[in-house]
């Protein structure tokens, strides 16, 4: 991105983002007391069969790897700024999004159960209960809409309301 002629005063800094929302969707606390069970009967295990040495190198290869695994699995963002929707991977202009709808859990449930879509695009995070469902408008997109999962699906629909393009379509 230049910033020549952008209005930064030539410091050569870029003018701040118009960030509208933004969410990690983090596991809950109690995914991360869980695996401790599992890790010390791992540990009890290779103590008891192979020594103390051999448990603690198990333990700390499978702790890192319990580790990893749920940093990367709530590692995904949802993000509004800059014209875009980023929801994990995707990135979704504002001027592609059709209808908005903060799904409750028993809408949320209908729609990535019975009344999915398999062409539609799930940020799916079991652990949260609300979603939001949003309406890709492009013609050149096979996808029919976006359901992401949310611990904040009023304000996140609220700021895609917001930011839309003037033009674009009106919200449901």
């Amino acid at each position: 991105m230049s910033t020549a002629g952008g209005g930064s005063g030539g410091t050569g800094v870029a003018p701040p983002r118009e960030q509208a929302y933004t969410e990690r969707l983090r596991v809950p606390w109690w995914w991360w007391a869980v695996p401790v069970f599992f890790l010390w009967t791992l540990w009890l295990a290779y103590r008891a069969a192979l020594g103390d040495l051999a448990a603690a190198a198990v333990t700390a290869a499978a702790a890192g790897l319990v580790a990893a695994l749920l940093v990367g699995y709530g590692s995904a963002r949802i993000a509004v700024a800059d014209g875009v929707l980023v929801a994990g991977r995707a990135r979704i202009p504002l001027a592609a999004i059709g209808e908005v709808r903060a799904l409750d859990p028993e809408a949320a449930r209908e729609l990535r159960g019975p009344r999915a879509d398999a062409r539609a695009f799930m940020l799916l995070r079991g652990y949260l209960p609300h979603a939001v469902y949003v309406q890709i408008t492009d013609p050149a997109d096979p996808t029919p809409y976006a359901y992401l999962s949310t611990r904040h699906p009023t304000e996140l629909a609220a700021a895609l309301a917001e930011l839309r393009p003037a033009g674009g379509p009106d919200p449901a």
